[in-house]
């Protein structure tokens, strides 16, 4: 049986030509949805199928864009593309093929953090909304990373300084995300892998489901999953957040799919909250990102090690350095000849283990290993509306 097709089709195009090509089709074409223009439009025009007024006013297994410039340019066609997916149809034209990415149903209520790209904040989000939820559930965080390991970790305790200088050691990236849930959240944590990532967020190859396979033998109430970069766990959550800031546009590429499937927007700074609602009705919350030291700094000389842009100056330490370069390898490397501090305080990020701890550790210097707080007025109550009620305990 023929697949049903909704067809997007414009006024630049005669409707004869149009009826003609819909005939072809190798779909059923079961509506068309008129996206704009009016050139070649003299009214009543018959195109031998129904004309409908929404994406989802009819039951299609497809949607075809047989729509050109000057109707719907790029911007305008990867929105279109994002509606489509949210749906979960593929977007079809005349030399693409959209498929929207697969998302896995799992036994256990779920909460996905995501993003519209890196060093955003998300993944301090996601252990925010971890140990929030921690305080009545047993949690279990899902991590998934370009550093991940070859098959799912179970990470139960918190790894100490030592534990994660003995991983970079051996080769391992001690700075995967799982082990920031587990060290900073205080929850356990499953790192799993992934590779490449489409334009809708789907990785090219990962062990994500496994991971969740191995969460779900601890019994957990709840799971949160934590993507990657742009990158979107492959699971059908509950709920979903989507963390972003004014370096993302939200209508850049297929991130207006990102919105369209999100619960909530947490912007970290900078966001344009109104074109962001005017992509999907959902909730933008704002929330500030603030290091929180594992431990007290006493006032003491403290060089300051982040990716992200957290403010230093209500740490109660006397701040010597600040680097923003924990991503860079060969910045970080050039910089550190010339600091000179009593304690390195250290996001778990990057190279931070294997470049920072290492060369704080040769000076004699103490590492300290740092959170980021998410301060927001909104978002906790926006969080415990979102968690499916079953998940009580």
């Amino acid at each position: 049986m023929r697949a049903r097709a909704l067809v997007l089709i414009d006024g630049e195009h005669y409707a004869p030509v149009v009826r003609d090509v819909l005939a072809a089709l190798p779909y059923r074409v079961v509506g068309a949805l008129l996206v704009g223009g009016s050139e070649k439009l003299r009214g009543g025009e018959d195109y031998g199928v129904p004309l409908v007024d929404s994406l989802d006013a009819t039951d299609a297994d497809v949607v075809v864009d047989l729509s050109d410039e000057p109707v719907l340019g790029p911007r305008e066609r990867m929105l279109w593309a994002s509606r489509v997916l949210a749906l979960g149809l593929p977007y079809v034209g005349a030399d693409f093929r959209f498929e929207p990415p697969p998302l896995e149903p799992v036994n256990v209520p779920s909460v996905s953090v995501i993003g519209l790209g890196k060093r955003i904040g998300k993944t301090a989000v996601a252990g925010h909304v971890a140990r929030v939820l921690a305080r009545d559930r047993r949690v279990v965080v899902v991590a998934m990373g370009r550093g991940g390991p070859a098959e799912p970790e179970l990470v139960e305790t918190p790894p100490t300084l030592d534990d994660l200088l003995a991983l970079s050691r051996s080769g391992r990236h001690a700075a995967s995300d799982h082990l920031e849930a587990a060290a900073l959240a205080g929850v356990p944590a499953v790192g799993c892998r992934r590779a490449g990532g489409g334009l809708a967020g789907a990785p090219l190859a990962d062990n994500v489901l496994e991971g969740v396979e191995l969460a779900e033998q601890l019994d957990p109430d709840v799971l949160v999953l934590d993507g990657s970069g742009a990158a979107i766990p492959p699971v059908a959550s509950d709920a979903r957040i989507l963390v972003t800031n004014g370096a993302h546009d939200p209508r850049a590429g297929l991130n207006a799919y990102r919105v369209l499937i999100s619960d909530l927007v947490v912007d970290t700074g900078g966001a344009d909250h109104e074109e962001i609602r005017a992509i999907a009705d959902v909730p933008v919350i704002e929330a500030e990102l603030r290091l929180r030291p594992s431990e007290p700094l006493a006032g003491r000389r403290t060089a300051v090690f982040t990716t992200g842009p957290a403010p230093t100056d209500d740490l109660d330490a006397e701040v010597v350095h600040v680097s923003r370069n924990l991503a860079r390898r060969a910045a970080l490397q050039e910089e550190l000849e010339g600091v000179d501090a009593e304690v390195y305080l250290v996001e778990l990020k990057a190279a931070a283990v294997d470049v920072v701890a290492e060369a704080a550790l040769a000076r004699g210097a103490e590492v300290v290993l740092a959170a980021n707080d998410v301060v927001s007025e909104e978002l906790d109550a926006r969080l415990l509306g979102l968690v499916p009620e079953r998940s009580a305990t």
